[in-house]
């Protein structure tokens, strides 16, 4: 080929890449920032083919909202409980030109936003105990309106800052590290048995209560019956008195009789042998006969 072919051919060739560099194409879901020797010229926000000198460089950026996860991280609160945090940040460029300016592409914004994040919620954290962040009572916790503060503050200062705004900051783990668990389980172990032995303490003691309670009230209704078994019995010894005497005094040799032979229905059974002198007086009844009586 001859020189002028090549001359031709590079002059062709140069026309391609500037009007290659001279358009491009925004998109409906970016905005782009055109700079001419790291100045910035101008800010588009509207879709569609745009034109700019072949000098000049387009930024273009995703105004969609994104979700950025900075990964795990090890923080203290207030009363020096150590926690690991995993938290999410959804964000988005809201300022063009002070993005392109401060931050310029979307893995320095995550660098940005995670020392952001991290600090403020670090700094929080140390504002409150853990039992503000994990409890069984709905009224005492407190991790929604601290996650509220951090992310009010982490907007204020991303967009200022950077022209990001951040939408939302969240935390999807909040755990122990592992290091610390095996010592957490036995702190806990060890205080449901201490919960455990106040309980079975409580327990004996309210059963020795009881148990006294109740042989008190024992010994007092055996008394009380004992009392009136010894009245009763007194009453029927006295009333026999009375009718023994009331029998004797009607007729003595009658009543004689009658308890002689009630003598012997006690003293002699089938089975009893008695040897007694021919002269016993209990043996007046059966020898003598009622001569015996008189």
């Amino acid at each position: 080929m001859s020189r002028s072919g090549w001359l031709k051919l590079t002059c062709a060739v140069l026309a391609l890449i500037a009007l290659y560099r001279t358009f491009y194409v925004v998109d409906e879901t970016q905005s782009a920032v055109v700079t001419r020797f790291g100045r910035i010229v101008r800010e588009v926000r509207t879709p569609g083919l745009r034109a700019k000198w072949p000098i000049d460089v387009a930024w273009r950026l995703d105004n969609r909202l994104r979700l950025f996860d900075p990964g795990p991280a090890q923080l203290l609160t207030r009363d020096k409980k150590m926690l690991q945090v995993e938290a999410y940040v959804c964000w988005r460029v809201m300022d063009p030109e002070r993005y392109v300016r401060t931050v310029a592409d979307s893995t320095m914004a995550r660098r940005r936003i995670y020392d952001l994040v991290r600090s403020q919620i670090a700094a929080e954290l140390g504002k409150v105990d853990l039992a503000d962040l994990v409890s069984t009572e709905e009224e005492d916790l407190q991790l929604e309106a601290m996650l509220q503060g951090v992310t009010l503050a982490c907007r204020a200062s991303a967009r200022d800052t950077y022209g990001i705004d951040i939408g939302d900051v969240g935390i999807k783990r909040l755990v122990f590290p592992e290091q610390n668990l095996e010592s957490v389980f036995a702190r806990m172990r060890a205080e449901r048995q201490r919960i455990a032995r106040q309980y079975r303490a409580e327990g004996e003691q309210e059963a020795a209560r009881i148990k006294a309670q109740a042989d008190k009230q024992k010994e007092e209704i055996l008394s009380e019956a004992y009392r009136v078994a010894e009245a009763t019995k007194g009453r029927g010894e006295a009333e026999a008195a009375r009718l023994y005497a009331a029998a004797h005094s009607a007729d003595p040799q009658f009543y004689k009789l009658t308890r002689t032979l009630q003598a012997y229905e006690r003293m002699f059974g089938d089975d009893t042998t008695v040897v007694l002198s021919g002269d016993s007086e209990l043996l007046r009844l059966m020898t003598h006969g009622r001569e015996a009586n008189r």
